[in-house]
């Protein structure tokens, strides 16, 4: 029998999708996939890693459910699966630019990257 309330199955769920996330590369390949699908040697170009790091996350966004693939010959095509996880990635990267680039009139409590005090 399994005791976890909802309430805690939301937040399991949450930080699983969040620990996929907390890889920069990872951000960087769904960047990439969001408006194409790309193939291996396209994310290769795009961003600065080997290609067995890329293959790791590549495999580890796969089997998580925010990447979906399809294979064409000898490529194996990479596309986003969810919308919705492109759509939390946008938001959050885009309010951290905000805040990393001048973000002084960002009340300290509703910052998401607390102030670099100097």
């Amino acid at each position: 029998m399994d005791d976890t309330s909802p309430q805690d199955r939301v937040f399991e769920s949450a930080a699983e999708l969040f620990s996929v996330l907390a890889t920069p590369i990872r951000l960087k390949i769904i960047s990439a996939v969001c408006q194409q699908e790309r193939n291996v040697s396209e994310l290769l170009s795009m961003i600065d890693t080997t290609q067995p790091n890329m293959s790791q996350h590549l495999a580890t966004l796969y089997r998580s459910g925010v990447l979906a693939k399809r294979r064409d010959g000898t490529q194996i095509y990479y596309r986003l699966q969810s919308e919705r996880v492109a759509t939390l990635c946008r938001a959050v990267c885009t309010q951290v630019a905000i805040e990393l680039d001048g973000g002084d009139e960002v009340e300290e409590a509703d910052r998401l990257v607390p102030l670099q005090h100097r």
